[in-house]
């Protein structure tokens, strides 16, 4: 019995040792992999978690276990003071030109058009999503537009799919007003109420803040008074906030009555979003975290740009122009951004330059060769980047006739498997500090749930297809017809010599066009409306009627979002966008009502009546705008400041900084 006992206590403590070594193991490994060695956090976490997998990992939200130091604000920063300087170090070369459009990168697929030269006249959307699988996706009907039953198509529900209540985040607007514009009984059209100050140049000159201080004479509490609502978005209409509530943001009563958010809803929305929604809690915290923290109290607290000519005419097109200049600034100061090494070709690390879904691809290939935004410590990061392509996801995965994306979803699922097995980075913020860009029709539904916490920077901004603001940013479609020669035509004749009065072209992709077409194709000479517009020779092309048109309709097609928006400002035409719950590109920071007009779709039969009610010295003014905020728009093989490569930067950064909370 002893010898028995005595073997007992032998196993006993040999069980012991191997468990203490195992644990001394598993510390160490946990105290080497995660940043700034929170080893025990990570083994002996407390608080409620709310826990959701992605693939074979867990992500956390918990309101524990992140540390935030007290922030000063330093005005002693020193900022680069020419908006359109380009300094050699943010020049974000690092390859040569040519390698930028290799013959993998330069190729892309056009479903109606077999070159270039066809493609330059045709509808820039003949390069839509899988025919087959297009009409699964809006959510209105013609007859909710003009009270039309005869042009409602049925909604089809794609088998096996379900799309949860909470999804949607989009919030209505309950009182949609009825304004008169020159005595006429007209539906609201945005056109800005500001007036541009007289010293107006009718160049397009770039940006050129003062090189003085005396620019910023203005302190930073006489902007903010230490509140943290910015003052530009303050307003008496302004809804009450729930400060005690994480990741509240509006929802929608989806009633007929209640289906569309007006722009001015819209603003609401933000301003909401920029108060009351906060991302989930860091489990442990790192520096970069504190950076994101002075850089927001920075920005709200930017002093006023005043008495500056040159300045004063950008800025009836920003929000705030001071706090989007000095947010520009800290980003370049401070913004490093990891990209992920994994992922296997085409459908990642593969860029499409080409085509109406260019933007994801150009953005991919000029962040991959940035030296001065891309770090390789990811320790340094600020934020990370999911660097696949929804237009090759498309291309190399969805089976024709299908009408099924899980297996799309499915690589996506794979992919973050990967990269939570193998990093720590996504389980920290629950995937809050990753990004994705993606221009691709059907990316919202692919992320919507794989990728909730992300930022994604969507061309397809639906408020009502499950688009959040303070979390989500609008993406900019453009349509680049030659990769070698981004910039190709850019530009347009000037207001005196645009004899038309609106210009429409193109396929009939989705519910709205053919009603369009209905009410002004062939009705009035003013009014240039067509289907698509055939190439002959002796009559003008689609690009000649942009260049020479007033007003450049920018219809939806099959989703809210077109290209025909960037191309408007590309050709220095007035948008007219006519596209309900759009969230046009860069809404955080620019005041689209300055430049570009906003019709409800139901107001189609009374679309001249709107123009025609804009005075001329109104649409001078405008056009004037477009041209301003043209540069914005604009890709260039090598980046310059403020074109779209770092707009689009810079609405995911600035999303991320107002995302972080110092509570």
């Amino acid at each position: 019995m002893n010898k028995y006992r005595l073997t007992s206590l032998i196993e006993s403590r040999r069980l012991l040792w191997l468990l203490a070594v195992l644990f001394a193991l598993v510390f160490c490994v946990q105290y080497f992999e995660l940043p700034y060695g929170n080893a025990f956090l990570a083994l002996f976490l407390s608080g409620n978690a709310e826990v959701s997998s992605v693939g074979n990992s867990s992500i956390g939200n918990s309101s524990s276990g992140f540390y935030v130091g007290k922030s000063l604000v330093d005005g002693s920063l020193n900022f680069s003071n020419s908006l359109n300087y380009t300094d050699p170090s943010t020049s974000y070369g690092g390859s040569d030109v040519t390698e930028l459009f290799d013959g993998t990168d330069a190729k892309a697929k056009h479903s109606d058009d077999d070159s270039l030269d066809v493609v330059a006249d045709s509808d820039p959307e003949d390069e839509s999503p899988s025919k087959d699988f297009i009409d699964m996706n809006h959510n209105s009907t013609a007859a909710e537009v003009v009270g039309n039953p005869s042009l409602a198509p049925e909604k089809a529900v794609e088998p096996n799919q379900t799309v949860p209540a909470s999804d949607s985040n989009a919030t209505s607007n309950n009182n949609i007003s009825l304004d008169r514009i020159e005595g006429r009984n007209i539906a609201p059209v945005s056109v800005g109420n500001d007036i541009l100050d007289s010293s107006l140049s009718n160049t397009s000159d770039a940006l050129q803040p003062s090189d003085s201080p005396s620019s910023m004479d203005k302190d930073a509490t006489n902007a903010l008074q230490k509140t943290s609502i910015p003052e530009f978005l303050k307003t008496d209409l302004a809804p009450s906030v729930n400060y005690s509530s994480r990741n509240a943001i509006p929802k929608v009563k989806d009633s007929p009555e209640d289906a569309v958010a007006s722009l001015s809803k819209m603003n609401d929305m933000l301003l909401q979003s920029l108060t009351s929604y906060h991302s989930m809690r860091p489990w442990w915290s790192k520096g970069t975290d504190q950076e994101l923290i002075l850089a927001r109290s920075l920005i709200e607290n930017a002093p006023s740009v005043q008495n500056d000519p040159k300045l004063n005419q950008f800025a009836p097109l920003y929000r705030n122009f001071s706090m989007f200049r000095r947010s520009y600034e800290l980003m370049e100061q401070t913004l490093k951004v990891y990209i992920y090494k994994e992922g296997e070709r085409p459908i990642f690390h593969q860029p499409v330059l080409q085509g109406i879904y260019a933007s994801e691809g150009w953005f991919m290939k000029l962040l991959k060769s940035s030296k001065h935004f891309v770090t390789k410590n990811p320790k340094k990061a600020h934020l990370f980047y999911l660097p696949f392509s929804t237009r090759m996801l498309e291309e190399t995965l969805y089976v024709p006739n299908s009408h099924s994306r899980k297996n799309l979803i499915q690589c996506l699922r794979n992919y973050l498997s990967l990269i939570t097995s193998r990093y720590s980075f996504w389980n920290r913020t629950g995937g809050a500090d990753h990004f994705v860009v993606a221009c691709h029709d059907w990316a919202p539904a692919e992320t919507r749930k794989i990728m909730a916490h992300c930022i994604r920077a969507l061309c397809n901004s639906d408020i009502k297809e499950g688009f959040q603001f303070g979390k989500d940013v609008s993406l900019a479609e453009t349509y680049v017809r030659l990769p070698q020669h981004p910039l190709r035509q850019v530009g347009g004749r000037p207001p005196s010599k645009r004899k038309i009065l609106a210009f429409f072209a193109g396929n009939m992709h989705g519910y709205l066009r053919p009603i369009l077409l209905e009410h002004w194709e062939n009705k009035d000479p003013d009014m240039k409306i067509f289907g698509p517009l055939p190439k002959v020779k002796g009559q003008m092309s689609y690009i000649q009627h942009m260049q020479s048109s007033k007003y450049c309709i920018c219809a939806r097609g099959y989703e809210v979002n077109s290209p025909r928006v960037v191309e408007a400002i590309f050709y220095e035409c007035v948008p007219v966008i006519i596209s309900d719950n759009f969230v046009p590109p860069f809404f955080e920071t620019l005041k689209w009502e300055s430049f570009a007009i906003f019709v409800p779709e139901k107001d189609i039969p009374n679309l001249k009546n709107i123009l025609l009610s804009i005075p001329e010295k109104r649409y001078r003014k405008m056009q004037k705008r477009v041209k301003l905020v043209q540069q914005h728009f604009l890709w260039h093989p090598r980046p310059v400041k403020y074109d779209i490569f770092h707009m689009i930067l810079h609405s995911i950064w600035y999303t991320r900084v107002f995302q972080i909370s110092s509570k």
